[in-house]
Parts: structure tokens; sequence; C-alpha cells
């Protein structure tokens, strides 16, 4: 009776052991693959948070480069404006001037004085319709007569001061419109104004 519970109590303990030593062996199986899902998680979790600060930081330079470049477009259109209205500023009392009949009629005898010395045809010119009734009178009378031709004048609302003048033929016209002075002016103004102004 002794050796049969002896023997059962040695099969009991084999059994105990080894079902012990089969239970420790799956628990390390387990944590073993529990720390590699882990790893494999915390590799996974630091790659999400390296794109998201990738991006982010892609996106802070995409954002200060559009920063930039509106800031540096608004200086560009405010040095323009500022230019822009001290040519005009500068401009305005010469366009005063090119609307001031009295003075449209000097310039204009000097201009066709030297048209008839090199051309004998006969001219043509456009002038302000505003001025019509100062100038028509002139252009037929002693224009004409400074001349020794003739001359034919025009009036048009789309020249606001100035004028247009070339061969009545029509092949050319010079002019010395409001708008074509300001233009000229403007071209010679604008860089000094903006050396003076912005260095």
């Amino acid at each position: 009776m002794d050796k049969l519970q002896e023997l059962t109590q040695k099969l009991y303990e084999e059994g105990l052991s080894k079902g012990k030593q089969e239970g420790e062996a799956l628990l390390a199986k387990a944590q073993s693959e529990a720390d590699e899902l882990v790893k494999q998680a915390q590799k996974e979790a630091a790659a999400i948070v390296e794109k998201a600060q990738k991006e982010a930081a892609d996106y802070k330079i995409k954002v200060e480069g559009d920063v930039k470049m509106a800031s540096a477009q608004a200086l560009q259109a405010t040095k323009a404006n500022i230019e822009g209205l001290i040519v005009a500023k500068a401009v305005e009392p010469a366009q005063a001037e090119l609307a001031n009949p009295a003075f449209l009629k000097e310039i204009i005898t000097a201009v066709a004085k030297n048209f008839s010395t090199q051309e004998s045809t006969d001219l043509a010119l456009v002038l302000p319709e505003k001025l019509k009734k100062e100038l028509e009178p002139f252009v037929s009378g002693e224009l004409a007569k400074v001349l020794g031709k003739g001359v034919e004048a025009s009036f048009s609302k789309k020249v606001a001061g100035g004028f247009k003048i070339g061969p009545k033929d029509g092949s050319y016209f010079i002019s010395l419109t409001d708008e074509a002075f300001q233009e000229l002016i403007g071209e010679y103004l604008r860089p000094a104004t903006k050396k003076i102004l912005f260095g």
C-alpha cells in the first residue's frame, strides 16, 4: 500500500512538475509574444508620431513661405502705389498745362512749324473735345496762316489734354497727350522715386 501511494505520489509530483514546466513555458512564450506586440506597437506609434512631426514641419515651412510671399507682394504693391501717387503728383502741373489753350496754341505752333520745314504735306491734329471752342478758330485761322498750308483738326473725347499731330495721310502721328506725357515722364520718374524712397 505504501508503494502504491508512493507511486501515486511520484506520478502526481511528476505530472505537477511537468504541468508546471509547460505552464511556465506557455507563460514565457505568451510574455515574449506580448513583449513583441508591445515593441511593434511602439515602433508603429513612433513612426506615426515621426510622420506627423514631419508633416507639421513641412506645413509650417509652407505656411511661412506663403506668408513671406504674401508679405513681399503686399510690400511691392504698396511701393508701386506710393510711386504711382508721387509720379501722379509730379505730373499733375504739367497735365494742367496740357489742358491750357494758350499753352497748347504755343506748343502746337512750334511742333507744326517743325513739320512744315521738313514735310510739304498737310497736317492733321487731334485735340481735346472740351477745348474745341477755344482751339478751332486758332487751327483754321492763325495756325494755317503761320504754316501756309492746310491743317485739319478733329476733336476727341478720348484726348483729355494735349494733342496728336501728324501728316494728313495718317502715315504716322506724334502724340503729346496727357496720357502719353504721364507715361513718358513716369518712365523717368519711377526709378528715381524708387531709389529715393526705398534705396
